[in-house]
């Protein structure tokens, strides 16, 4: 997903759950920040790099690619954009390399999901935007993995989209992939992924990479044949999709603001968002780059306030001017413990499931030694806040 749907889509599901105008700005702001945590972002603020959320193109362009390589690669991108489905899955083909990956792959309402919000709950707005994030990105990456693997990511030459035309008839339109920094042609269906490299493990087979923005994008309708479904047509249907997430959302955030006891996958807040149904679906098949005008003003019609617009910027001069016994209290601090939290309690799932390719973990609780250098400013910060107790 892209900001349109992250920052402003946020915001409305948050004001619909009960957030105040500047709780809903925090909670979207963090969700959004979920795409710009990168290691240089940390450096920057002299921050824990273990925190990284994304990856950005320069160091992925840098990234190793043996076995510690790609366990850090899977660790970010599987904790926070590509959450596996069933990491038990019975899986009848293939080596165990294989199986491993195939466990891997994105999908809706599975068990780490449930996980994910309800470890949020009590953690703070950063927290919430963080897992809603998460939750979204598991309706735009369905499919994919956040693991490098030509066989689980890569996509087929026969992908069409479908069109849906000015008297509503649909056109299949077959899609055509480049290598380009020209961007994507919607008039001429041409869109820019990343290069054909047949290596199983390169980083240009990470995700949905293959799939360039496709997945993306609120109004893509497509078909695709993968190789992990025995090139069985696989159906993406981003419009309906994109509102079963919003609804979910708001279900989610929701149960972090009180206003029910607990969160189960498979459920939505359709009574919650019926009022706002028809407007929503009708821009979210706009056949564009990216709906934020329509978020925005959909914003300001459900709360009545204006929506700044994201600046990357905005909290990083508090987290650099506190003192290091106050950064963990900055909106910063707050999310980088957040980060960190979710990063270890998906990887040690995948680890506990007997798979390797997130690297060895041990689950972090609150106040105890987690065993892992990644996680050791959540035990300080948890023994600094028992003190102060």
């Amino acid at each position: 997903m892209q900001r349109d749907f992250h920052y402003y889509g946020t915001y409305c599901a948050a004001s619909l759950a009960g957030y105040s105008h500047e709780e809903s700005m925090a909670i979207a702001y963090s969700a959004e920040l979920v795409d710009h945590c990168s290691r240089s972002f940390l450096a920057a603020l002299k921050a824990p790099l273990s925190a990284a959320t994304t990856q950005l193109a320069f160091e992925m362009a840098n990234a190793r690619t043996d076995i510690l390589g790609l366990q850090d690669i899977t660790r970010i991108w599987a904790s926070f954009h590509f959450l596996p489905y069933d990491l038990n899955r019975e899986v009848g083909k293939g080596g165990r390399r294989y199986r491993n990956k195939y466990r891997l792959i994105c999908d809706t309402n599975g068990p780490l999901l449930r996980e994910t919000v309800r470890l949020a709950k009590g953690k703070g707005l950063q927290a919430a935007g963080l897992a809603v994030h998460v939750l979204a990105d598991t309706w735009a990456h369905r499919y994919f993995a956040g693991t490098p693997s030509l066989v689980i990511n890569n996509m087929s030459r026969n992908v069409v989209e479908l069109v849906t035309r000015e008297d509503g008839s649909i056109d299949e339109q077959p899609v055509k992939f480049r290598n380009s920094l020209s961007g994507d042609d919607l008039s001429t269906g041409i869109f820019t992924c990343t290069p054909t490299m047949n290596s199983e493990n390169t980083v240009m087979n990470l995700g949905h990479g293959r799939a360039g923005h496709l997945p993306d994008y609120s109004f893509a309708r497509y078909k695709y044949l993968p190789a992990w479904a025995e090139y069985h047509e696989i159906l993406k249907d981003n419009p309906s999709d994109y509102y079963k997430a919003f609804c979910q959302m708001v279900y989610a955030l929701s149960f972090l603001h009180g206003s029910h006891e607990s969160f189960e996958t498979e459920r939505y807040a359709t009574s919650t968002v019926a009022p706002w149904e028809d407007r929503i679906r009708s821009f979210l098949v706009k056949r564009q780059l990216d709906i934020m005008d329509e978020w925005h003003a959909l914003a300001t019609s459900i709360t009545g306030r204006t929506l700044e617009d994201f600046s990357l910027d905005k909290y990083q001069q508090e987290y650099l001017c506190a003192s290091p016994d106050e950064k963990n209290d900055t909106f910063l601090g707050k999310f980088i413990l957040a980060a960190l939290e979710q990063k270890g309690m998906v990887t040690n799932k995948i680890y506990s499931s007997g798979n390797p390719l997130a690297g060895r973990s041990i689950e972090y609780r609150e106040g105890a030694f987690a065993g892992m250098k990644d996680y050791l400013v959540l035990i300080s910060d948890a023994a600094r806040r028992i003190g102060r107790g």
